[in-house]
């Protein structure tokens, strides 16, 4: 490998996605021969970067892996997962979930895992696509009838004045009896090669574990994409979401992958049932 070799490395501006890569985007792990440049973008647009190959390593949600597998392998670290938790319909006062059918809901990104499970569960319904730090406020305004909440705003929906009416992680336990809920994946372009992609495996396992091994740090580092939230609520968020299952998703998470792109296909969500491609 040599020194002119740059991956393009993107990860959402949340502060799970930022531990994780908290010592490659300080140049805090030994790299050798790769350059990385790192972008921040809300998922949505990664997802629609990597729908046009624009990025070498990104996070992505599962939903969008479907679509691009292809082209990119998935990490089997990196990943979030929600064990029994996970993005919420919240509205301004208790409603049936079940009387939302039909009505306008404000959703981070139609490429998002999250919005796939909603249409899962509840199918009928008017999507307000919008950047996942304004659905709150768009429900607390009333613009929308509900909405779907992702990254922080799973804990913090409440200082809104709003009311959570359904739980994608709760109801994907109950669904498929136990398994992890598949929210976000790291994944690599096919073309860099199977040496390059090795190399930047082991460097996002090193990040990780640098994460992990410096708590303190990669937590404040985190902060700068927590919208200013409390430390508290950002170590929660991230206790979350880095787990064991990040560090590798074994056998539960690629079942829990497996079943919930199955299960979006069988729904008539997704065209067909991807090839998934593990990079370990």
């Amino acid at each position: 490998m040599t020194p002119e070799v740059q991956v393009t490395l993107g990860h959402s501006p949340d502060s799970d996605d930022a531990f994780m890569a908290y010592a490659l985007s300080e140049g805090l792990v030994d790299t050798g021969g790769l350059r990385y440049r790192v972008v921040q973008h809300d998922i949505q647009t990664l997802n629609k970067l990597a729908m046009t190959g624009q990025l070498d390593v990104t996070a992505v949600s599962a939903h969008c892996f479907a679509l691009v597998c292809h082209e990119y392998a998935a990490f089997t670290h990196g990943a979030s997962f929600g064990r029994n938790y996970g993005p919420c319909l919240v509205t301004r006062d208790t409603v049936d979930p079940g009387s939302l059918r039909g009505k306008r809901i404000a959703v981070p990104g139609l490429l998002t895992s999250a919005y796939l499970g909603l249409r899962m569960f509840l199918r009928d319904f008017e999507p307000a696509p919008m950047a996942f730090d304004r659905i709150m406020e768009a429900v607390r305004d009333g613009e929308v009838d509900a909405g779907l909440v992702i990254h922080e705003g799973q804990l913090t929906h409440h200082e809104f004045g709003l009311t959570q009416v359904w739980n994608l992680g709760e109801w994907w336990n109950g669904e498929s009896g136990g398994l992890p809920l598949p929210l976000g994946l790291v994944v690599v372009r096919k073309a860099l090669g199977p040496r390059v992609m090795q190399a930047v495996s082991g460097h996002l396992k090193a990040s990780i574990a640098y994460g992990f091994a410096h708590r303190p740090q990669a937590l404040e580092y985190s902060k700068q994409f927590a919208r200013d939230l409390p430390t508290a609520v950002v170590d929660r968020f991230v206790t979350m979401y880095v787990n064991e299952l990040s560090t590798d998703m074994g056998d539960a998470g690629r079942l829990g992958l497996q079943a919930y792109l199955e299960r979006a296909h069988g729904a008539g969500l997704l065209r067909q049932m991807p090839s998934i491609e593990f990079i370990d």
